[in-house]
Parts: C-alpha cells; sequence; structure tokens
C-alpha cells in the first residue's frame, strides 16, 4: 500500500461522513450565496451617508469590492493553516469550529445592516455599520476556508480509485449553494417582511443547521496513530507542498482555471444587460440557471468517475470550458455595436446560453478531477494541508479573476475582452495538463 493509500476500514464508513461533508459544505455555501446578491444594495446607504455613492464610480464601488474580496483573501491565508491543523488534531474540530465561526459571522453581519437607513444614518453610524460588516466578511472569509479539510475528510474515507467520485460532491454543494442562495435570499426577505437583517439571520441558522448536524452525526475520519507533523503552518510549508511532484503544476492549472472562471462570473451580469438587455430578475434567472447546470454536471462527472481516469475527466473539462471561451468570445463580438435585440428570438443570446453551458460544464469537469489527482500525490498524512494549499490558491484566483475580468471589460468597446483572456489561460491550461497527469512513478511501482 502507498502512502496516499487510505486503509482499508476506511471505505466501509465512507458513506456517513461523506454525507455529512455534502451537508455542510452545501448549506455553508448557501449561507455565502444568500449573502452574495444583497451586500452591495445593503451597503449602498452606509456609503451614501459617508459621501461615497457608490454609483459614483469613486471610492464607494472600490468599498464594495472589498468587502467581497477580503472573504476570498481570508480564505486564501487561513486555507492552509485549517487544513495543517487538521492534519494535527483532526477534521472534525475544525469543521465545527468552522461552522460555529459562519454562524456567529453571519448573524453580526445581520447586527449590522440593521443600523437603520430610514431616516439616512450619521456618519458615525454609518462608519460603525461599515466597520461591523468588513469584520463580519472577515469572520465569515476564516469560518469559511474549511473546503480544504473537507477535502481532506474525503480524502480520508475514500480510496484512489474512488477519489474523483468523493471530490465531485463538493462541487455539487457548490452549484447547489450558488443556485439556491440567492433564491432563499430573495424568498427570506420576503418571510422577514423585507427587514434588513433578514439575510443574516438565514445564513446564520443555515449555518447553526450544518453545525448541529457535524456535531450529532459526524465522527472523526483522520487515521488514528497518523503521523502529525509538528511544524506550525507557515509560508515555508506551503512552498514546500508547491514543490512536491506535480502537485505545484496541478495547483496551477487549478489557480488558471478559476481565475477563468471568476472573470466570467463577474462579468456576466454587465454582459447580459448590455448586450441583450436582460433586467435583474432575467440576471438573476441566469444565474440561478448557472447553478443548476454546475450542480447536473457535477452529479453526471460521478458516474463517469467510475470509468474513465481523472486525467481524462480534467482533459475534458479544460476543452469544453475552451470551446466555451472561445464561444462566449466570439459571441460578445457578435454584439459590439449592435442595437440591443430583447427576447428570446435573437440567435445570439441563444449561443450565449450554449457557450456559458460549455463553460459550466467544464469547470464541473476540471474542479473534483484536479482535488482527486493533487489528493493522490500527497501522503495520507497530509491530506489536510496539502489540499488546503490548493484551495488558498483557488480562493487568490477567485480575487485576481474578478479584478482581471471588470478591468478588461470596462477596457474596450469590445465585450470579448475577458473571454479571450480566458480563453489564453486555458490555452496554457491546455498545454500543462499531458506533463502533469501521468502517475508518478513511486504510485506505478506501489
Amino acid at each position: 500500500m502507498s502512502a496516499s493509500t487510505p486503509p482499508a476500514t476506511a471505505a466501509p464508513a465512507a458513506r456517513g461522513p461523506l454525507l455529512v461533508v455534502f451537508l455542510t459544505v452545501f448549506i455553508d455555501l448557501l449561507g455565502f450565496g444568500i449573502v452574495l446578491p444583497v451586500l452591495p444594495r445593503q451597503v449602498t446607504p452606509y456609503l451614501d451617508a459617508i459621501g461615497l455613492p457608490p454609483l459614483g464610480g469613486g471610492a464607494g464601488g472600490a468599498v464594495i469590492g472589498l468587502l467581497f474580496a477580503v472573504f476570498s483573501l481570508m480564505q486564501f491565508l487561513f486555507s492552509p493553516i485549517w487544513g495543517r491543523i487538521s492534519d494535527r488534531v483532526g477534521r472534525r474540530p475544525i469543521l465545527l469550529l468552522s461552522l460555529t465561526g459562519s454562524v456567529v459571522f453571519y448573524a453580526l453581519y445581520g447586527y449590522a445592516v440593521s443600523v437603520p437607513v430610514d431616516p439616512p444614518p450619521t456618519r458615525a453610524a454609518a462608519l460603525t455599520a461599515l466597520g461591523l460588516i468588513l469584520l463580519a466578511r472577515i469572520g465569515a472569509g476564516i469560518a469559511g476556508a474549511s473546503v480544504g479539510t473537507a477535502a481532506a475528510v474525503i480524502a480520508d474515507c475514500t480510496t484512489p480509485e474512488n477519489r474523483a467520485r468523493g471530490m465531485a460532491l463538493i462541487g455539487i454543494a457548490f452549484g447547489g449553494g450558488f443556485t439556491l442562495g440567492p433564491l432563499i435570499a430573495y424568498f427570506g426577505l420576503a418571510v422577514f417582511d423585507q427587514a434588513r437583517w433578514g439575510v443574516g439571520a438565514i445564513a446564520s441558522l443555515l449555518s447553526l443547521v450544518a453545525l448541529l448536524i457535524a456535531a450529532l452525526v459526524f465522527r472523526e475520519t483522520r487515521r488514528p496513530g497518523a503521523k502529525a507533523a509538528k511544524e506550525f503552518p507557515s509560508v515555508e510549508r506551503s512552498v514546500a507542498v508547491l514543490r512536491m511532484p506535480t502537485v505545484g503544476g496541478l495547483v496551477l492549472v487549478y489557480f488558471l482555471s478559476i481565475v477563468a472562471m471568476a472573470g466570467f462570473e463577474s462579468t456576466l451580469a454587465l454582459f447580459t444587460e448590455k448586450a441583450f438587455g436582460m433586467a435583474d430578475d432575467a440576471n438573476f434567472l441566469v444565474f440561478a440557471a448557472i447553478g443548476f447546470v454546475l450542480l447536473l454536471a457535477g452529479g453526471c462527472y460521478r458516474p463517469l468517475a467510475k470509468r474513465l481516469p481523472e486525467w481524462r475527466l480534467l482533459a475534458a473539462g479544460v476543452a469544453l470550458m475552451l470551446v466555451g471561451m472561445a464561444a462566449l468570445a466570439g459571441v460578445a463580438a457578435g454584439v459590439t455595436g449592435r442595437s440591443v435585440v430583447a427576447g428570446d428570438g435573437d440567435p445570439l443570446r441563444w449561443a450565449f446560453y450554449a457557450s456559458a453551458g460549455l463553460v459550466v460544464v467544464g469547470f464541473a469537469f476540471i474542479n473534483p478531477s484536479v482535488s482527486a489527482l493533487i489528493s493522490r500525490r500527497a501522503d495520507a498524512d497530509r491530506q489536510g494541508e496539502v489540499l488546503g494549499v490548493n484551495q488558498s490558491f483557488a480562493s487568490l484566483a477567485r480575487i485576481i479573476g474578478p479584478v482581471m475580468g471588470m478591468s478588461l471589460f470596462s477596457l474596450h468597446a469590445s465585450r470579448a475582452l475577458p473571454y479571450a483572456a480566458a480563453m489564453l489561460l486555458l490555452l496554457v491550461v491546455a498545454a500543462l495538463v499531458p506533463r502533469l497527469t501521468a502517475e508518478p512513478a513511486a504510485n506505478r511501482a506501489a
């Protein structure tokens, strides 16, 4: 048995932990998806009160961007830390601590936005609200940096052959949270009679549900007697992970793919508005449809992973995403300079739907394939650390991608630039994949 192979006793106990990981990641992502669509609107009155209106093209928009970016920044910093600590103390304490933090900080967000806005708040009250919102976003980002630990749970209780199928559960959970989060936000606001604190309350309650499920059902999956390194998480440890054979290259593949995907996501609402004249309700449905396709593609990935190796599914995902981005760039170039054509009779609108679908399906294949390949190249006692580093760079990509996408979108009259840039990144990924997916000699010998 190789060092990266979980013990045989892990397999029978796999179903329970995998179910709990799916539920906790899914509900945790619901909390994120609930806050995402309403944060700009809820922050705007406080920015107006301190003289930084976000629609004026100045610092107000940058503040909203900061409130979004700081969540991913904290995940970038803390994913390796939580993963490394989980290798030492176990997965269960980290997941429970993470979910407890989500309960607290989403509740804090609800409290922060409950500062009255009618009549307009004083400058001091607005600054207090913004400070609490920033603290809540920082705390929620730190608490939500446990996806690497969740991936380590899957690695603990699956065999290398079933690793990709297990990793697909996280992608399905992301898709479900991305789809249902905004829906619950809008319906939840109606339930709470449009109370501003309602969104934070719902996110906190859902995180509490996930916490209770984990506390009552989840049992530790880290192997008894597993070796735990004494070194505390550090930059040097993360660099050492990146130097592991093929792991650094696979992390780069994941990073570039997410930069491309995040650039697509961040410009989507603007593109559909300017290209097809879609209102907010139509844009909301587009985002929900993307989440649904991501969810469906993740479900299709699992049976395919039983028949095909991860590297083939990864190559297929890169190819689909590359074709989709190229088609999107073509659609964007086609609508540039023309009058907006409303309604579903526009053929370019249907081409856009098909192109976006290819991008999402491709990404749904890349995500679990890379995680499974990285996990198989890591020692069983370092799964949390290695997968945490991978998720850390994924979080960094979710900061860089929107900045790249939005900058290119406004840089030139052609709306094709963000998708053309994403296509170039994916060409680099396509060139890297064949060099990284061959099984290491040590693993073949084992």
